[in-house]
């Protein structure tokens, strides 16, 4: 009897991993973290409507939490308000977490995440694995996947035409390179989530590709 929390439910992995979520058999509960209500309805949902900056930390409860928050530099507006979403948001709710009683944390980072990248994306999210695994949770589970593709709520031009220059040249793109639908990630995170895999481990796009 699991309980899973996902945070960053209305984006493009979050979206799918909770729908994914809901119909296993694995969690009898999905709390979701949200700011406003989701459509989705099920019986084995909660959604907790928070304000994630003045986080109520006794609502961060379950077994497993699958994070899948992020943000673009030009949709955050500055590098302060990137950083808030990409690291201080997932470490806060993570140590919330651990605190009550959580064993797993599962986070999407992105491909060529490292603290000491010269590319601000990359290195913030290198600096937030880098956090979480100073946590020593129980078991930290990575996914760095590369481009993703999929339906989203903002289309992002810039995306789309990489996602179209990829397909057109997929055959000369190593795996890990390729781009990755979101739900193709959602569905590994799941599936990892059940493993029982202890410690730290980091998935990287073309491992993600077979799930």
């Amino acid at each position: 009897m699991k309980t899973a929390l996902v945070v960053g439910a209305t984006g493009l992995i979050g979206k799918h991993l909770t729908i994914k979520l809901l119909a296993s058999n694995f969690y009898t509960k999905v709390k979701v973290l949200v700011r406003k209500p989701l459509e989705i309805k099920h019986p084995n949902l909660e959604q907790i409507v928070v304000d994630f900056d003045n986080l109520d930390t006794s609502k961060i409860i379950a077994d497993d939490v699958f994070c899948c928050l992020g943000t673009t530099m030009k949709k955050a507006g500055s590098k302060p308000a990137f950083y808030k979403v990409d690291f201080t948001y997932p470490l806060e709710i993570a140590k919330a977490a651990l605190v009550n009683g959580a064993k797993q944390y599962l986070i999407v980072t992105a491909m060529g995440a490292d603290e000491r990248s010269m590319f601000y994306y990359n290195r913030v999210k290198g600096e937030i694995e880098k956090a979480l695994s100073d946590l020593r949770y129980p078991t930290l589970l990575i996914f760095r996947p590369s481009m993703l593709i999929g339906e989203r709520e903002e289309p992002r031009l810039g995306e789309k035409i990489g996602e179209k220059l990829m397909n057109l040249f997929s055959f000369l793109i190593p795996e890990k390179y390729q781009a990755i639908k979101g739900e193709k990630v959602a569905e590994a995170m799941l599936i990892l989530a059940q493993k029982g895999i202890k410690n730290k481990d980091i998935f990287e796009s073309g491992t993600l590709q077979n799930y």
